[in-house]
């Protein structure tokens, strides 16, 4: 039996105060001279800013209050072979009858923040709507969960981790929504534990394999008689692009995790820099407050495990046989929707997506990026009310 317990985020004032004498003898480069801002990366300019308010104005008691109205807990999950995990989650339950247990999994650069945005609309519900019950975890190596402190840990402890957290708090059929590495770690649960415990799983940013004439024959038969959509088009021009520009940090993560490591765990603006890159490149336009900039690399800053432990989940992806995204897309029975949103990082043609399973619900969004449910949390939210 997994030990539940409170949790209310509470950084020492100590903590505080050497990150603000970090963020003071910050040393700042010297920036090309560029007619295109973020062509090169970040502007100094935006850095220099978001540094100084980090350092002077930003206020983090009030950020760590709001978040503390989330009812939050850590659960104590052993995982097999890896010992035992101290779990960090929000669990909001909903008031209406029969309200469905829902998983939230969250993706990097973001954390169990994500799901804050969504949270309060899905525990409501109404005759033309189900409610849900919403668990919303941090990885292990995220926010304030364990670190996994063992090479080799997986999507297969990921998964793992999550399914026993969920059974620790009596659910033992839920759904599952996962965007990123969320898609992933849903994708894990859903093979691994299928139609018994997974009723049905929502995904955005799915990485489904081509179909072949082989392993998909009517599937592939109906590829070549199928002309892709302006969406589509556009959508693998947007995929090009990433794989071309935009992956970079990618390969540097899931190659050598712990070099990126010591700038991250070391320079407040180094982790600023790596990460407001993705959040301002990786969205549709969509218009951050630099508190909500901070609160999200402030997350990582303070987290349990530190900023460099989440590294090494992307070495898991590329170091396992077969590789991750290729174990996620096997075939699974348990229904599948998917949302699509016109500038995700990975948008491959939507007849893929049926080598994952069967497809019940699927929607294509003309506006929104990578952080759907932050982004576009109604879009979510009306998703998971249609889909179920």
């Amino acid at each position: 039996m997994s030990s539940i317990t409170p949790f209310k985020i509470a950084i020492p004032e100590a903590k505080i105060e050497r990150l603000k004498q970090k963020l003071a003898l910050t040393d700042f480069p010297e920036f090309h001279s560029d007619e295109e801002p973020w062509s090169l990366g970040p502007p100094g300019a935006d850095i220099k800013r978001l540094a100084k308010y980090w350092e002077d104005g930003f206020d983090w008691r009030s950020i760590e209050a709001h978040i503390n109205t989330f009812p939050q807990y850590t659960a104590s999950i052993s995982i097999e072979q890896y010992g035992t995990y101290d779990v960090h989650f929000i669990h909001q339950q909903s008031k209406v009858n029969n309200a469905i247990p829902l998983l939230f999994i969250h993706g990097w650069p973001g954390s169990f923040i994500e799901v804050t945005k969504i949270l309060p609309e899905l525990i409501q519900g109404g005759e033309r709507y189900p409610a849900f019950h919403v668990v919303a975890p941090s990885l292990i190596d995220f926010g304030f969960s364990s670190a996994s402190n063992k090479r080799g840990f997986n999507f297969d402890q990921h998964a793992e981790t999550c399914h026993k957290l969920m059974l620790a708090l009596g659910y033992h059929e839920y759904v599952i929504q996962g965007g990123d590495l969320g898609s992933l770690v849903a994708r894990f649960i859903v093979l691994k534990y299928g139609k018994k415990h997974v009723k049905a799983h929502h995904m955005n940013t799915l990485a489904p394999s081509q179909p072949t004439e082989t392993d998909h024959p009517e599937l592939f038969a109906q590829m070549q008689s199928t002309p892709l959509t302006a969406f589509e088009q556009a959508g693998l021009a947007r995929t090009a692009a990433f794989n071309e520009e935009g992956n970079g940090y990618f390969k540097q993560q899931s190659t050598k995790p712990e070099t990126t490591g010591f700038f991250m765990a070391d320079s407040p603006v180094g982790l600023l820099a790596w990460i407001y890159e993705k959040l301002h490149d990786w969205v549709d336009n969509y218009k951050w407050t630099d508190d909500e900039i901070l609160t999200w690399i402030s997350i990582y800053y303070f987290s349990k495990a530190g900023p460099a432990a989440t590294n090494y989940v992307y070495h898991a992806i590329v170091h396992r046989d077969p590789l991750c995204f290729v174990a996620a897309g096997a075939y699974s029975d348990v229904p599948l929707g998917t949302a699509r949103f016109a500038k995700d990082l990975i948008l491959l043609p939507k007849l893929w997506d049926r080598t994952m399973g069967p497809v019940v619900y699927e929607k294509e969004y003309e506006k929104g990026g990578h952080f759907a449910a932050y982004e576009r949390p109604h879009a979510i939210v009306d998703d998971l009310r249609s889909m179920f």
